[in-house]
C-alpha cells in the first residue's frame, strides 16, 4: 500500500509536512456531507411553519420522505462516530497512534499565554503543539455533541421501544436535547469553525490542509511551533529519516 511521506516537496519547491492521513481526510468529507444533509432536512422539521420548510418538503417529496433522508443521514453519522471512536481506541491500545486531540493541562497554560499575547501583556504568542487548545475544544465539542445527537436521535426513531424500557419523559426530553444541540452545533460551526478555518487573518481565505493532507513547513513553524521542532529538531525544514516516512501516526516525542 502506498504510504504518504511525512515530509515532501510541493510543485513549487515548497517543503510540505503531512498533517492528516487519507482516512482523516475522508472522515472530514463524510462529516461535511452528513452534517449538511442533517441540517437541511432537520431544521425544516423544527421550523415547519416557515416557508423554507415547505420548499424543502416539496423538493424531497413530502414530510415522510424528508424524515427518511434525515434518518438515513443520521445512521451514516452514527456509524461514522462509532468507527471513529473505535479506531482511536484500538490505535491507542496497540500503540499506533497517540491521543493528541485530547486536552491536557498545558492547553490551559497555552490559552492563558495566548490571551496575554492578545491583550499585550506577553511579548510573543505561545509555541503550540500539533493540535492547539482551540482545535481540541472544537473536536471534543463535536464528539460529545455528536453522542448527544446520536443517543437522542435513536430515542426519537424508536419511541415505542424506548417507552417500554425507560420512563416516558425520556422521549420529550430527547426531542428537546436533539433540537437544541443541533442549533448549538450549527451556531458553533458558523461562528467558530468558519472563522478559524476561513476568516482568520493568518489563513484567509481558506485553510486547505484538511483537503490536501499537508501544511507548508513555514506555516507549521508559525502556527504549531512545538510540532515543528519535534519534526525538525535541527531548527530548519529537512527530509526526515526514511523510518519517519510512514502513514501511521507515532507517539509524539517529548519537546523541552
Amino acid at each position: 500500500m502506498f504510504r504518504e511521506p511525512l515530509v515532501k516537496t510541493g510543485p513549487d519547491g515548497e517543503v510540505l509536512v503531512k498533517r492528516f492521513s487519507r482516512v482523516r481526510r475522508f472522515e472530514h468529507y463524510l462529516c461535511i456531507a452528513a452534517f449538511v444533509v442533517l441540517v437541511l432536512t432537520g431544521f425544516p422539521q423544527k421550523f415547519h411553519d416557515n416557508s423554507f420548510a415547505t420548499w424543502v418538503f416539496d423538493l424531497l417529496g413530502g414530510l415522510d420522505r424528508t424524515r427518511f433522508v434525515h434518518r438515513a443521514a443520521g445512521v451514516v453519522f452514527s456509524l461514522h462516530a462509532f468507527l471513529h471512536i473505535l479506531g482511536f481506541t484500538v490505535g491507542f491500545v496497540t500503540g499506533r497512534m497517540s491521543l493528541d486531540m485530547l486536552p491536557i493541562p498545558q492547553d490551559l497554560r497555552d490559552a492563558w499565554h495566548n490571551l496575554g499575547w492578545y491583550l499585550g501583556t506577553r511579548d510573543r504568542p505561545p509555541e503550540l503543539p500539533k493540535y492547539d487548545y482551540r482545535q481540541k475544544f472544537e473536536y471534543i465539542g463535536i464528539v460529545f455533541g455528536g453522542l448527544v445527537m446520536v443517543v437522542s436521535g435513536l430515542v426519537l426513531m424508536y419511541p415505542s421501544l424506548v417507552a417500554g424500557l425507560l420512563p416516558g419523559e425520556v422521549i420529550p426530553a430527547s426531542r428537546v436535547a436533539h433540537s437544541n444541540e443541533a442549533l448549538l452545533a450549527l451556531s458553533v460551526l458558523v461562528v467558530w469553525h468558519v472563522y478559524g478555518s476561513h476568516l482568520s487573518p493568518e489563513i484567509f481565505p481558506m485553510d486547505k490542509t484538511i483537503f490536501t493532507g499537508y501544511i507548508p513547513a513555514h506555516e507549521l513553524e508559525e502556527r504549531h511551533h512545538r510540532e515543528y521542532r519535534r519534526i525538525f529538531p535541527r531548527g530548519h525544514a529537512q527530509e526526515p529519516p526514511p523510518a519517519a516516512n510512514a502513514d501511521a501516526e507515532p507517539l509524539p516525542a517529548k519537546v523541552a
